[in-house]
């Protein structure tokens, strides 16, 4: 077993290497001890393995006594939704979320908490010590929740007028969801490769990185639409274009939702973590709410939302969770939704929902590649060299250096084997000063390692 596949939130790997039958089956042994021989429900992506370790999974939670139901192919946000109304006492969701289609995994929920940290090493030492499962032909009860899940998103929305909307799901699984609500509602949907697939032959599944968008951002500006929604492959991240192809990025997705619940809720807590610009928590105090920086990571956050008492929140990867009017989990189309609200209530275009922000060089999330086994250890070399020469910094979750008019982030992704860097500054020599500042102590750091 490769240990290495149990991460900070979730577990994740190749699937033909690494996520063998023998692995699997023993991992829904363990989980299903966790569910104390209840309910365990199984959703997945559309990647191809997704049928595969679904089986191998539900083979080791009927072993260990369970009753197993298994929700299909769906989204992230769908199986989250079950979690809630069926209240199973284990939920597994199967998916490779925004890695290459040769990826997936599972994210994991007891009751309404999903599962992180320390409780996914505890599972990764339970499943070594877990004997082979022996059981070959589970029983399993097959149950959808679309239905319902789409009447509780249509019941809250009622749209005053008709957007022009592209959809690019980067054939992942949340598209036909997507075109099926919007157009239900009322909008005109433009759809871009909305149909699933998980080999996603025509670009990764990735809302972040803007050259995915490119196909979605020429849509929107041929077909005149008001405006462009990206998804990724589970439908849990959202990416948005305004009506001149531009992309908002995450941070500012969340100030113009921010905007719009604290007119509604004065003063509420709106959540963010290490990657989000500056402007993100100035114009949230400005607004009068309290803004809080967090670890990036969904896990981190839903707890954090609880903890806090937060009505919202949002990752720069497009995680967006809202706990006002809704469940408090990341849901991609969710969010569509109420940013379409905002947006059908503009006086102007959705660029004007954005104008208000004051403009500053960043960097979109910049991922190098980087060896697990390594990846963590450099960012703390990094660390230790940021304070040997009297930076200021933030190492709630890597390292965020602040520098005279900007700042500067290196973090070790959780979920990939890459680093993750980021930087903003008020122009762009600025901007490229700070990212050389941090990329000679990054390489001062692997000499010495």
């Amino acid at each position: 077993m490769n240990r290495e596949i149990f991460r900070k939130y979730d577990i994740r790997g190749l699937a033909s290497r690494d996520l063998d039958n023998d692995t699997v089956s023993k991992l829904g042994f363990v989980l299903g001890k966790i569910a104390e021989g209840g309910v365990f429900a199984i959703g997945r992506d559309c990647r191809p393995s997704g049928v595969r370790l679904t089986e191998q999974l539900a083979r080791g939670a009927v072993a260990s006594g369970c009753e197993v139901i298994d929700l299909g192919e769906q989204t992230t946000p769908m199986t989250y939704f079950a979690a809630y109304t069926l209240k199973p006492a284990v939920t597994v969701m199967i998916t490779g979320s925004h890695n290459p289609a040769g990826y997936n995994g599972f994210k994991i929920m007891k009751g309404t908490h999903t599962l992180w940290g320390q409780a996914i090493d505890n599972i990764r030492d339970n499943v070594e010590n877990t004997v082979a499962i022996t059981l070959e032909d589970p029983k399993i009860k097959k149950i959808s929740i679309r239905e319902d899940y789409m009447d509780r998103l249509r019941a809250e929305f009622a749209p005053p007028v008709s957007l022009k909307v592209a959809i690019d799901a980067g054939n992942g699984t949340g598209g036909n969801c997507a075109v099926d609500l919007l157009t239900q509602l009322g909008h005109r949907v433009v759809p871009l490769y909305c149909n699933p697939d998980g080999s996603f032959p025509n670009h990764h599944p990735d809302p972040t990185v803007v050259s995915n968008l490119k196909d979605l951002r020429d849509m929107v500006i041929n077909e005149k639409c008001d405006l462009g929604v990206a998804y990724d492959g589970d439908a849990d991240r959202i990416g948005i274009v305004d009506e001149k192809g531009d992309v908002i990025f995450g941070d500012r997705i969340l100030c113009v939702l921010a905007g719009a619940l604290l007119k509604e809720n004065p003063g509420a807590t709106i959540i963010s973590e290490v990657k989000a610009s500056s402007v993100f928590f100035s114009d949230v105090e400005a607004r009068g709410g309290r803004a809080l920086m967090l670890p990036t990571g969904h896990s981190i956050i839903k707890e954090g939302m609880l903890n806090e008492n937060a009505l919202l929140a949002g990752e720069m990867s497009g995680h967006i969770f809202f706990r006002d009017r809704y469940f408090g989990y990341d849901d991609a189309l969710y969010a569509t939704l109420r940013f379409l609200e905002i947006a059908e209530k503009a006086e102007g275009p959705v660029s004007s929902l954005t104008a208000h922000l004051p403009p500053v060089m960043a960097t979109p999330e910049i991922r190098e590649d980087c060896d697990d086994s390594l990846k963590f250890k450099l960012v703390k070399k990094v660390k230790n060299i940021l304070r040997e020469r009297n930076f200021e910094f933030n190492d709630i979750d890597g390292v965020r250096v602040e520098f005279e008019n900007g700042w500067g982030l290196l973090r070790a992704s959780n979920t990939q084997p890459v680093l993750v860097m980021r930087f903003e500054a008020e122009n762009a020599q600025q901007l490229e000063l700070y990212e050389k500042n941090m990329r000679d102590i990054l390489q001062t750091a692997r000499e010495e390692l």
